[in-house]
């Protein structure tokens, strides 16, 4: 099987952990990435949820 380095490359770049709002690398970001669909940090999903703009 012939693997796609360039596939690779973009996978890693999403699970780097760093929030896109607040751009602090946090744990939760992957999990929330997973979970969402979106690169938010913990405290940044909670304050999106409660004060939605």
């Amino acid at each position: 099987m012939i693997e796609d380095i360039n596939k690779n490359k973009i996978i890693e770049n999403e699970l780097d952990d760093i929030c896109e709002e607040c751009k602090k690398k946090d744990n939760s970001v992957t999990e929330n990435l997973i979970l969402t669909g979106y690169k938010l940090c913990k405290s940044c999903r909670i304050s999106k949820t409660l004060f939605p703009i």
